[in-house]
């Protein structure tokens, strides 16, 4: 926990002038998605509220909001703790991912397209895969996501799937081989973008969600595994 608390303390600079609870949200909720609080952490108001030099009632707004967007869970007598997902959330967040992610490629209208952001998420995820860096690339990939995603332009869109990819990574975090989760999907994503490079996103959209569901059969396997091994361990 040392560590992390020293991680939140350089973020304090990010709060600024106007110390907010979104602000506060904003962080932990990128701390979180990064993996320096894990699945089932206890977030200790005390300690983050020092290191953050916020006050208590600013932290627990920010927990509310976190809380609201399924990231954390309020135990009663015991604290706020970062989500464990059930398989079945794990299913639930890909059906949205499949809803939307899809329907924004089926919409984008006639090419040429803005790819920049898509291409350097893919540049991203290769540099990583060189590297040896599987959570690195399974960060990619995930920006990858959030780029198609903004290709809609709508904030509307942004703002709920911001909140659907942090949830995710709260799944990948569970996950103790990144390198078979991520891998693989890494030249899926380039094809997906040669194809909206060619103007075809009805390639691109059909490319997707063979991709989608691929991936979530993997997820849920790898996940159920993990899962029920950690029970297990516990009993």
């Amino acid at each position: 926990m040392a560590e992390q608390l020293a991680g939140l303390a350089d973020d304090r600079a990010l709060l600024g002038r106007t110390s907010t609870a979104e602000r506060v949200s904003d962080i932990l909720r990128s701390r979180i998605a990064e993996g320096f609080f894990p699945p089932g952490t206890r977030l200790s108001e005390d300690s983050i509220g020092g290191a953050l030099g916020v006050s208590r009632n600013t932290l627990r707004e920010a927990f509310r909001l976190l809380t609201h967007e399924r990231l954390l869970v309020h135990e009663l007598n015991r604290g706020v703790f970062v989500r464990v997902l059930t398989v079945e959330d794990v299913e639930d967040i890909y059906r949205t991912r499949a809803l939307v992610e899809c329907a924004v490629v089926r919409g984008l209208g006639e090419p040429p397209y803005g790819l920049d952001g898509l291409a350097e998420a893919v540049g991203e995820g290769q540099r990583a895969a060189r590297e040896g860096d599987w959570k690195g690339l399974g960060t990619a990939n995930i920006h990858f996501h959030r780029e198609l995603v903004a290709l809609a332009g709508s904030d509307r869109t942004d703002e709920l799937m911001r909140s659907v990819f942090a949830e995710l990574r709260l799944a990948f975090h569970v996950v103790d081989d990144p390198r078979r989760l991520h891998e693989p999907y890494l030249a899926r994503n380039r094809q997906i973008l040669q194809a909206l490079q060619a103007g075809d996103r009805a390639e691109a959209e059909k490319l997707l969600a063979v991709y989608l569901d691929d991936s979530l059969e993997r997820v849920v396997e790898v996940y159920r595994r993990r899962v029920g091994e950690d029970a297990a361990g516990a009993v």
